[in-house]
Order: structure tokens, then sequence, then C-alpha cells
């Protein structure tokens, strides 16, 4: 994603850039399904588990929704981006503010709710941060991807994935053991664990038991048998390649300056 006042040229961050002229006047843009890597180009965990079967509560959302679908996930994705983006900032040790200094809210309310979720589940267990949207990729595989956070919970290794869909979906759990596997394929430290910090749960506090990762509306759901998830996402993987034998990345040139063309 490039988003106003990012640095296209300079952010190594931003991976769709794959070229741009010497006077800056053009660039060539990469398709975002797919991310590059020592001049080959890998399909992106995401786009690959666009090929996992949607279920049944899906199928009837779709119907119950009909055209407005699009409308719907793009509003979703949006806030997942905002969210995201904050989480970044915080682990980062920005402030983060609701509030402009003209007093107009720079998030929504449902949006500004997650990110307090986020922040009172770090500031109540106090991970050790590793790294944060950190790319991902396999080269025995051939994928990649980019990891929401790492970090250390209890002495263990953790990958972590935030959602904030109003529900969880099985291929989660296979996104989380590919960028796992491709974490463990270039470290010499394993991920111990991988869970989905889940912001809108229906929890309504911390686990009386004490034996979750809880608080109001937000859950730790811990994932296990990274193992097995894998081998469900290969065969994915697989489909995945079958329906897309050439999977090349699709790339736009754009100019960086317009105006109005004057006939000589």
């Amino acid at each position: 994603m490039i988003d106003k006042n990012a640095n296209v040229i300079k952010d190594p961050k931003i991976k769709r850039i794959v070229q741009y002229s010497e006077d800056n006047k053009q660039i060539n843009v990469l398709d975002q399904r797919f991310y590059r890597r020592n001049e080959l180009y890998y399909p992106s965990v995401s786009s690959i588990l666009n090929y996992f079967p949607k279920n049944q509560f899906f199928h009837a959302w779709l119907k119950d929704v009909g055209h407005n679908s699009d409308i719907i996930a793009s509003k979703a994705a949006g806030e997942g981006t905002q969210v995201h983006n904050a989480v970044e900032a915080f682990l980062n040790g920005e402030e983060i503010k609701w509030l402009d200094a003209f007093g107009n809210a720079m998030y929504s309310l449902d949006v500004w709710k997650m990110i307090l979720k986020f922040a009172d589940f770090w500031n109540k267990h106090k991970p050790e941060l590793i790294a944060t949207e950190y790319h991902l990729f396999s080269d025995v595989y051939k994928y990649a991807g980019t990891a929401d956070i790492i970090c250390r919970i209890n002495k263990k290794l953790w990958l972590l994935d935030i959602k904030t869909s109003n529900s969880l979906h099985t291929s989660y759990d296979l996104q989380l053991a590919a960028y796992a596997k491709a974490w463990s394929e270039t470290h010499n430290e394993p991920i111990e664990e991988t869970g989905i910090l889940w912001l809108k749960a229906s929890t309504r506090g911390e686990d009386k038991k004490g034996e979750k990762i809880q608080g109001a509306g937000w859950q730790l759901k811990v994932v296990s048998d990274i193992d097995r998830n894998f081998e469900m996402f290969t065969k994915i993987q697989d489909i995945f390649h079958l329906e897309n034998p050439d999977a090349k990345p699709v790339t736009e040139t754009l100019p960086t300056t317009v105006k109005i063309e004057v006939n000589s």
C-alpha cells in the first residue's frame, strides 16, 4: 500500500515499486499480489489463500448483502489498514491520538476502540517486541508475506496476526503457519507459537481462570499445530498453481506529474 506522504523512492517498506526513472518522472508499480526477491517474484500468502473454499456463512452473508458486498469489504479493509498503521506507530514508540489539534477525530469510533484494545493487550501483558510489519519469504516454497508482529511472550517466540474482522476464518490459521515456516526457514530460532489477536472478540474482560490472554472486546486466540496447518496451506498452494500455472506480476507504468496539454 502506498499512502499519502509516503516516500516512494526511499521508503524500504514499499515493495510495490519496481523501478523509477532517473528524473523521478515515471515509476513502474508492481501488482500487490506479488513480492520481489532477488529478481524473482513470489505470490503473496493472502493471494494463495484466496483459493481456500468459502464456508456456508460467507455464502449466506453474500446472499444477504448482494451488490453491497464490495462496499462493505472495502470499508472493512480500510478500517483494518488504519488499525495496522496505528499499531505499527504505537510499537515504534509514537503516541497515538484520536483528536487532532482542532478537536477533529482522526479515526472513526470503531477504529479508535480497536486501537485502544490493542494498547490494552500490549500494556498489560508487555510482550518483548522483536519485529513488526516484517516481510517474510520462503525460497523453498516460493511465497512471501508480511507478519504483523514477532514478539516474545512468557519466554516463547510468537508470531501474531492482528484481525479486525467480525469473525475468524480457518484460512487465518493457514496464513500464520505459512509465515511461521518462512521465518523458521531464515532464522536460527523457530517460531514456537502462533496466534490471532482478535480486536472484535465478544469477551467481556480478563479470563477469570487466568488461562487465556484476553480483555474487554479482545482476545489472543492461540493457533496450535503449525505443521498440520502448513500442510493444508501447501494443498491450497497447489490449487493456486493449478489455476495460475504461469503466475506473473502485472506492472503498470505511471507518470509522477500531470498537466493540461496545450496544442502548439
